[in-house]
């Protein structure tokens, strides 16, 4: 009687982070639930895993030769859970801890991409503490007086749109900071700029980062909210972009000076607003796109002529390559 044959291990394992603590849990768990089996489809060994007591455990007995976090919010994005991987020497698709640290803070990206000439729009970084002790109506009266009318007001560290609200009046801007402070403590307050709405992706597999085409966001009834972006009906994307030639290349340099500026590595999305008179106006960047049914990064790849699972396998491959 012939032996069974043992199952050959796949060329690569990859082990995806998915779910957490966080507000976007449930995108998290959606983003990588697709980007595993689009990595299965590809040949490539693929198990997902929650962020609890068991995971160093897991990582133990897998022994991935690469772990990809798809973990939206604070724990996966803030840096923290890079940190443990370097800690522990296993390589990561995606970007460094310091690079997750700095594109986490809104505050923080937004000064350095400044700097480094891009347009951002004005606005004030305010602590919740700031209010308590000073006076709410007060320090609201300087922002509009010094900031003017609309406003967005959104959470210094966050994403997925949530706890972001445009002010259209004065009378409405203390129930937004409410809103705002009930997904974090710090609150950024910017000029609302009016004009086309892009996402750009970038991809970089060791030759330099590439920006992949502007996908322009078309919400029909107000703001690309956390409802608008992750439930089908409400959003229509165009991709490409429906803007010149000049609109497109300014809109794609902006995502590579991010992507550069800010540390970022493998992959990274851009959002930003183009006015009447072209100028691209940087919001923030993601350095965990979502990789949904509804997420921008898959689209702008799949219109760059990539098929999704050889890129991703792409991507593991890389980053694999690397010590940590």
């Amino acid at each position: 009687m012939n032996a069974p044959i043992a199952e050959a291990r796949p060329s690569l394992d990859v082990l995806v982070l998915a779910g957490g603590l966080s507000h976007e849990r449930d995108v998290s768990l959606r983003s990588g639930a697709r980007v595993a089996d689009a990595l299965r489809d590809a040949g490539v060994g693929a198990h997902v895993h929650d962020v609890d007591s068991e995971l160093l455990t897991v990582i133990d007995e897998l022994r991935p030769d690469v772990v990809w976090p798809l973990l939206h919010g604070s724990t996966g994005e803030d840096g923290s859970i890079r940190d443990l991987l370097e800690l522990l020497g296993v390589p990561a698709v995606g970007t460094t801890s310091a690079g997750a640290r700095i594109t986490w803070s809104k505050p923080t990206s937004k000064t350095i991409l400044g700097r480094a000439g891009v347009a951002t729009p004005a606005s004030a970084t305010l602590p919740q503490a700031v209010f308590r002790e000073v006076g709410a109506r007060a320090v609201l009266e300087r922002v509009v007086a010094r900031l003017g009318l609309p406003l967005v007001v959104k959470p210094a560290k966050g994403g997925s749109a949530l706890g972001v609200t445009v002010v259209q009046s004065a009378d409405a801007l203390p129930q937004a900071m409410v809103s705002c402070f009930s997904y974090g403590e710090v609150a950024l307050i910017e000029q609302a700029v009016t004009g086309v709405e892009l996402a750009v992706s970038v991809v970089d597999l060791g030759d330099g980062p590439r920006a992949l085409p502007p996908v322009e966001i078309v919400v029909d009834d107000g703001a690309y909210d956390y409802d608008a972006r992750y439930n089908t009906g409400r959003t229509e994307f165009f991709v490409p972009a429906r803007v010149s030639a000049e609109v497109t290349e300014a809109a794609q340099a902006v995502a590579v000076t991010a992507h550069r500026v800010l540390g970022l590595r493998d992959l990274s999305r851009t959002d930003l607003i183009v006015d009447a008179d072209g100028t691209c106006w940087y919001l923030e960047t993601d350095s965990v796109p979502g990789m949904t049914e509804t997420s921008l990064f898959p689209l702008a790849a799949e219109a760059a002529g990539w098929d999704l699972p050889e890129l991703y396998r792409t991507l593991a491959e890389h980053a694999a390559a690397r010590e940590s």
